[in-house]
């Protein structure tokens, strides 16, 4: 049997997986980027531009025996890979990892380090000068902005809207408690099960604006939509398409296989598990998998399987010393005080993490 593991996505779970199987088979990564982009320290590179340094890890060192293709697939089907090049990729095992788009500067869209990174400085600026911030949307992403802009200017105002009643309605009560807590104590204007008319301006530039809100007129000098997840998987062949939902997410097994096609895997974002898109999640993903290609190539059954955990999961830091979060247990769902929020996520966004996974040594800012 070959031993070729086609790759196509080097997000958190395709680089996760990538590394995984690279003493094992013949892999290769296909990703348009230059680096890696660790989009959690997008927000805090927002305020504290230092930190952009900390967001981008090459790709260079990820894999000793397999390469990185900087390239786009344009079609994935069982047998292989196409690329926007004219390439075509045969592979024994496909691993489908492409992830999804969010509005920037939470995701950047830019292939090169450079841009991005320079993106990211201008909307610093842009942010640092305003007086006034409106975030649309009160999920995880919205609310560690507020709290990460927060924790520098202590004084700017910031306003968050959205239609939900409550915040993050699947986490307990507990931890909504201390999130309203935090958020009260920042001086955050938060105003729930209420909608906003949308500004005139490009979001993530300065130009002041008032527009109505179910809650009365908000003007603000900035502002940031933090909602609207895409998922990508407009690349699938007609047979990989035949796997998706009527939503766009691919169909797996609880081996993570594609429905229908036992040497086809997803992991991340692109698949249909009853479960948060997030990045934690990727990465567990990616090892089901590597396990399960690894006894396949080794003529084994595979039979790593994957279960979602019914218990949600979150680490939500509102700045470095601030945060909730909430982690599965035996006995149930356990809520985090702020310190243990800030000693696993808070204080390096998993910047180690990183470096070990990617061979690097980027900083983490004081």
């Amino acid at each position: 049997m070959g031993r070729t593991v086609v790759v196509v996505g080097g997000g958190y779970g395709g680089a996760s997986v990538a590394r995984a199987l690279d003493e094992r088979a013949d892999v290769v990564l296909v990703e348009p980027r230059d680096a890696f982009v660790q989009n959690a320290v997008a927000m805090r590179a927002l305020a504290r531009p230092e930190w952009a340094d900390s967001m981008f890890f090459p790709y260079d060192r990820l894999l000793e025996r397999g390469r990185v293709v900087r390239d786009r697939a344009v079609s994935v089907d069982p047998g292989g890979v196409e690329l926007a090049s004219g390439e075509r990729l045969a592979a024994d095992h496909v691993v489908i990892a492409t992830g999804s788009a969010y509005p920037s500067p939470f995701k950047i869209e830019a292939d090169d380090s450079a841009t991005a990174r320079e993106e990211i400085l201008r909307i610093h600026k842009d942010l640092a000068a305003a007086d006034r911030v409106l975030v649309v949307g009160a999920g995880p992403v919205g609310l560690e902005l507020a709290g990460e802009a927060k924790a520098v200017w202590p004084d700017k105002r910031i306003t968050i809207v959205d239609p939900a009643e409550r915040l993050l309605p699947a986490f307990q009560d507990e931890l909504r408690a201390d999130l309203h807590r935090h958020l009260d104590e920042l001086g955050v204007d938060l105003r729930l099960g209420t909608t906003v008319e949308m500004p005139p301006t490009e979001p993530g530039r300065a130009g002041t604006f008032t527009v109505s809100s179910g809650d009365g007129p908000v003007t603000a000098d900035i502002w940031f939509r933090a909602h609207g997840v895409t998922v990508d998987t407009a690349h699938l062949g007609p047979e990989l398409s035949a796997a998706l939902t009527p939503g766009g997410l691919l169909r797996v097994t609880e081996n993570l296989n594609v429905a229908g096609h036992a040497t086809v895997h997803a992991v991340g974002d692109v698949t249909d598990l009853p479960e948060a898109k997030m990045a934690g999640n990727a990465m567990q993903h990616a090892e089901v998998v590597a396990k399960n290609v690894i006894a396949a190539l080794d003529g084994e059954e595979p039979t790593a399987v994957y279960r979602p955990s019914p218990i949600p999961f979150v680490l939500l830091p509102l700045g470095p010393d601030r945060g909730v979060g909430q982690v599965p247990s035996p006995d149930g769902p356990v809520v985090l005080p702020a310190a243990a929020v800030g000693e696993y996520k808070g204080a390096d966004l998993f910047t180690g993490r990183f470096n070990d996974l990617f061979g690097t040594s980027l900083p983490v800012p004081a």
